[in-house]
């Protein structure tokens, strides 16, 4: 009874929150099951502002609003340059890839991006590159939906005392059950309404240190001169006004690409172009998105500087050290059970509109792109057994998010990493160059995906004054190159024209 009486309010409010999305998933569960392009596209059939919302709340999970937000606790308001890089990659996303891509993927009836890889190309490697593809997803995703998965469990713990392993199993089990109820149609639907709620719960994050010290210049002349410690123990001083004082422009760049060329490359961003009704609504989305994603970025990562205010030195010193509770630690200490509830919806808002995108990514992924494409199956099977690979990997999501091998900023990271260098100049020659051949999207991912590893796990940590230059900046530069390479020297592999006039004849209806 105490523990109700404590936490009620915010009991309540996810209770309505998760019975919400569930009831999206029952809702189009009908829909859903009509087909294949039903369930992985939603018939592309789905309004830009609808779109403009999902992608928002799809790209920005907990592991921006726990994560990154946490992370400038250690970093400073320089973080907030990460947000700078993100909503620049934003804007090349929807003004750049999204036009064509949305147009292109109709032409070829292609429902996910290694089958778009398979059609556009129209090689001998095409199978290959559509299998290989996949299998980075699969490998990519993993760490991700860990860190997803991660920063939600730390938010149950800090605020309602819920135990770590039973916080990630709800919202991994929640999450899962409502995207497999309703395909893209409830994925998409209610990360709309997700996108909505975050976009007002960053606003509502970064006052809340400022409501807890009386007000922004008490706040700010806390924050400006603190006694806290570094976790090399040495005071921070005036470190988080300063720029790059407590941590490098190198590494700021290294995070700010690598989380945000995942919108160029990642599929959970890019298949969003996919479902959109009309130009018009592309149109809309082009200006919305990038609104909606620099104001939040802006407030979000602002945050755990600003949470300094209100830590004593015991607490900082441990906090400093374990960033991803920072945001829990804030709600805690704050103490309001209104404000935790509402903050806790959009914090659950934002992981599990990302852990769904994802869920359906993998599972169109294992069984659309790699199984189907050994034994074909017909269409109605080929969802059941989508649905069902989605909870299985979500089993496996589940034990490592008992065990995680890092941070939610490194594995954010990494994922993304993974993903531009393997799939960013595939993308990029099959929407714009004429001249881009199977061969060369096949082994340009090879070889950025073997840069990537080989520079994370053998010569950035090993090499002095490397450790600040992610494992994205080498793996994008050299896969880049080595398409432009490759596609020159394998002329021979270029589709032929009348395939190529049907790809790139891309006025928009």
């Amino acid at each position: 009874m105490e523990y109700l009486a404590k936490h009620w309010a915010i009991i309540v409010i996810m209770i309505v929150y998760t019975a919400f999305c569930l009831g999206i998933g029952q809702w189009f569960k009908k829909r859903a099951s009509e087909g294949v392009d039903a369930f992985y596209v939603a018939k592309r059939s789905i309004p830009g502002w609808a779109i403009s919302l999902a992608f928002f709340s799809t790209f920005i999970s907990t592991n921006t609003y726990i994560g990154q937000a946490g992370f400038s606790f250690q970093a400073g308001l320089s973080w907030a340059w990460v947000g700078f890089y993100w909503t620049v990659f934003c804007m090349i996303s929807w003004l750049l890839l999204g036009p064509r891509m949305r147009v292109q993927t109709a032409k070829l009836s292609s429902v996910t991006i290694p089958d778009y890889f398979d059609f556009r190309y129209k090689s001998t490697y095409s199978k290959a590159i559509r299998i290989f593809s996949a299998i980075i997803i699969l490998f990519a995703t993993l760490w991700y939906m860990t860190a997803i998965a991660k920063g939600c469990a730390h938010l149950l713990v800090s605020t309602l005392g819920m135990s770590y392993a039973w916080g990630a199993f709800l919202v991994i089990f929640v999450t899962t059950l409502y995207s497999v109820m309703g395909g893209m149609y409830s994925v998409l639907w209610t990360d709309a309404i997700q996108g909505l709620i975050m976009f007002f719960v960053a606003i509502l994050m970064v006052m809340i240190p400022a409501m807890y010290m009386g007000g922004w210049e008490p706040l700010m002349a806390s924050v400006a001169n603190t006694a806290h410690l570094t976790p090399k123990g040495q005071p921070i001083g005036n470190g988080l006004m300063t720029f790059c004082t407590l941590v490098s422009f190198a590494y700021i760049t290294s995070i700010g690409l690598a989380v945000g060329m995942k919108q160029i490359s990642e599929p959970r961003c890019l298949i969003r172009f996919y479902s959109i009704d009309n130009a018009k609504s592309m149109k809309f989305a082009m200006i919305a998105t990038p609104i909606f994603l620099g104001v939040s970025l802006a407030c979000v990562f602002a945050v755990g500087a600003l949470v300094h205010g209100m830590a004593t030195d015991q607490e900082a010193a441990y906090l400093i050290r374990h960033t991803d509770e920072v945001v829990g630690f804030m709600l805690m200490k704050f103490n309001n059970p209104w404000v935790t509830g509402v903050v806790m919806a959009g914090l659950f808002a934002a992981g599990m509109s990302s852990y769904a995108a994802v869920s359906i990514i993998v599972g169109t992924a294992f069984v659309g792109d790699i199984w189907t494409v050994v034994k074909p199956m017909e269409p109605k099977k080929q969802v059941r057994f989508t649905k069902l690979l989605m909870w299985i990997y979500s089993a496996i999501v589940f034990v490592l998010t008992l065990y995680p091998p890092a941070g939610i900023v490194e594995l954010t990271a990494f994922s993304g990493a993974v993903f531009t260098a393997g799939f960013f100049p595939a993308i990029f020659g099959g929407l714009f160059l004429r001249w881009g051949t199977g061969k060369g999207a096949f082994y340009s991912m090879i070889i950025g995906i073997a840069t990537t590893v080989i520079w994370r796990f053998g010569l950035r940590f090993y090499l002095p004054g490397m450790k600040d230059i992610h494992e994205i900046i080498p793996g994008f530069i050299i896969s880049l190159i080595a398409y432009f390479i490759i596609c020159k020297l394998t002329a021979s592999d270029i589709p032929d024209k009348e395939h190529l006039d049907h790809v790139f004849h891309t006025k928009a209806s």
